[in-house]
């Protein structure tokens, strides 16, 4: 990681800086993590999109229940803050798929998701997991988000919102963090089931390729880099499906 890409999140919305550092703090403090490798040239890039310099830079591990762990940060001009993470489970472990996504402009964040999706044929979280994210405190923010036709991999917990202030900023934080606390420590706490590995492989294939569906990224992407370019990373590094 060049001096340059490690500046990125110093320069981006706060509440993107903030979650960022709040993801790997959580991994590091529950999880056994070492070095998952991307290719060279996929790291960190930078593009040109619209006269504006597009800078994209991947943090990326792995530990014993979780085979690629994601963090990307991204930053367009002075106009568009990204943060986007995926958690994809080691397909010998059947947990659920955390996500998350921020996008900021302006001084302002309009879109922030998060979520711990379901993999499990039923389309339901594993019960432990219900429990916990059950008893959380109730949180309510004033302006929720419409979903996709393409976002029905998401739990009844997943929060999509449009963040209104400072207050509903730290408690999108705070709630995620609460979501990483119980995935990471569930995760450590599950043993492996290697006979449910096909069942747990189409689960996370699913949600993958519901995911590539996201056109607002692929659009960015493909202007930015090309379309073939754009195609491998969704596929490479976005959503990399699991053999």
């Amino acid at each position: 990681m060049t001096a340059t890409s490690d500046s990125i999140r110093h320069q981006q919305h706060p509440l993107i800086h903030q979650l960022a550092d709040c993801i790997e703090a959580c991994w590091q403090r529950h999880l056994e993590l070492s070095p998952y490798h991307l290719p060279d040239d996929l790291g960190y890039v930078e593009g040109r999109l619209e006269g504006e310099k597009l800078m994209i830079e991947n943090h990326c591990y792995q530990a014993p229940q979780f085979r690629k762990m994601h963090l990307e940060l991204a930053k367009l001009g002075n106009g568009l803050d990204i943060l986007h993470c995926v958690m994809f489970p080691n397909p010998d472990y059947a947990l659920p798929m955390f996500g998350c996504d921020l996008v900021g402009g302006r001084g302002q964040i309009s879109m922030a998701i998060a979520d711990l999706s379901p993999t499990s044929p039923d389309h339901t979280l594993p019960s432990a997991y219900q429990q916990d994210l059950s008893a959380l405190p109730d949180v309510a923010f004033a302006q929720t988000r419409s979903f996709p036709e393409w976002a029905d991999i998401f739990s009844e917990f997943c929060l999509f919102i449009r963040p209104q202030d400072a207050a509903e900023n730290a408690q999108f934080l705070q709630q995620v963090e609460r979501y990483l606390e119980i995935h990471c420590q569930r995760a450590i706490a599950t043993s492996p089931t290697p006979e449910q590995r096909d069942t747990i492989l189409q689960g996370q294939r699913r949600y993958c390729i519901q995911q590539q569906q996201n056109d607002k990224t692929r659009r960015v992407l493909e202007k930015a880099f090309g379309d073939a370019w754009a195609e491998r990373y969704m596929t490479t590094v976005l959503f990399d499906l699991a053999g």
